[in-house]
């Protein structure tokens, strides 16, 4: 098993070396989250507007294939204040570009929340990725993503419910 691993990320490491292509990048957006409870709620639960802010690396595989590694900040959750959670998040998608300006990318993403400590959410959360992207020039793009949380975001110790985010992001970026 320690052989398949180690082979595996050498490959990876390999095909991420002999890209063809490597853009840096920042991008802002625009939240709007929630989250689903199971049982559902027994309170009125809006969702909350918020910000995420990143950085990114694009390696360019081929012409129409890119992955994508971005290292953001996101405020997530509903709007009541004890039900809000902030994370540092990393998203890899995988980016398929369909022509010169426009992709569709999905993945999967790894979060860590960065709130007060003992207030119900778990540290560490899995969510999965989809999103499109759409260059105005040849550095600056506008994109949306949808985010689905695969994971209770609750710390199960504390609490029998579970709860996972859901997150619209509107966004706008400059590729160097």
């Amino acid at each position: 098993m320690k052989k398949l691993i180690l082979t595996t990320l050498f490959a990876c490491f390999l095909t991420l070396g002999m890209s063809q292509e490597i853009k840096y990048g920042v991008r802002g957006a625009l939240n709007v989250s929630n989250l689903d409870f199971d049982p559902d709620a027994t309170f009125e639960n809006k969702h909350r507007n918020g910000f995420a802010f990143a950085g990114f690396v694009d390696f360019g595989l081929s012409e129409e294939l890119a992955l994508h590694v971005e290292l953001q900040w996101s405020a997530e959750g509903g709007k009541d204040e004890d039900i809000r959670a902030d994370y540092i998040q990393m998203p890899i998608m995988l980016k398929l570009s369909v022509s010169d300006r426009l992709s569709f990318g999905a993945g999967p993403q790894v979060s860590l929340k960065t709130w007060k400590n003992n207030d119900g959410f778990s540290t560490f959360a899995f969510s999965g990725v989809v999103g499109a992207e759409y260059m105005i020039t040849s550095e600056i793009f506008v994109d949306a993503r949808y985010s689905y949380g695969l994971s209770n975001i609750l710390d199960e110790d504390l609490t029998d419910v579970e709860a996972k985010n859901h997150v619209m992001q509107f966004g706008i970026g400059i590729k160097i």
